[in-house]
């Protein structure tokens, strides 16, 4: 499984079980990565794609979305902590808001253990100047 999140300057996700924010490059930058391959999700997370950016998407929404996602399938977590799946993860795609927001959900899988940086690339946000996308590889 591949494991997708949005997260902060501090890793967080949410605060109060909503997304700190969204944007349309990181949905389409999304998509454009899983090349084909399904997307598993909440249905909080789905009700953000929009018909336009989804085109030829495979985005699947289940109430256990980080345990639905075979090998080479992305998993996109939002309000849920990614840890519990973090042994099924052969790689993270982690995208940077670049700022530090109220948090009370984080992202809880410690990079600095396992994982080596393979790519980073720098996206032209909507709603951010700046978003980051980070790939990561098992050492």
């Amino acid at each position: 499984m591949i494991l997708a999140a949005a997260v902060d300057d501090r890793m967080g996700l949410a605060f109060n079980h909503r997304r700190q924010s969204r944007d349309g490059v990181l949905r389409r930058a999304l998509i454009k990565e899983a090349a084909g391959a399904p997307i598993w999700m909440s249905a909080y997370s789905l009700r953000q794609f929009k018909d336009d950016e989804a085109e030829g998407a495979d985005l699947r929404a289940c109430d256990n979305f980080l345990f639905a996602a075979a090998e080479g399938e992305f998993c996109f977590t939002e309000t849920v902590p990614p840890s519990a799946a973090a042994e099924r993860a052969e790689k993270i795609v982690l995208f940077r808001w670049n700022r530090s927001y109220p948090a009370d959900i984080y992202f809880d899988i410690d990079l600095s253990c396992g994982w080596v940086l393979a790519e980073s690339e720098d996206l032209a946000g909507n709603s951010h100047e700046k978003i980051t996308k980070e790939v990561y590889l098992r050492e």
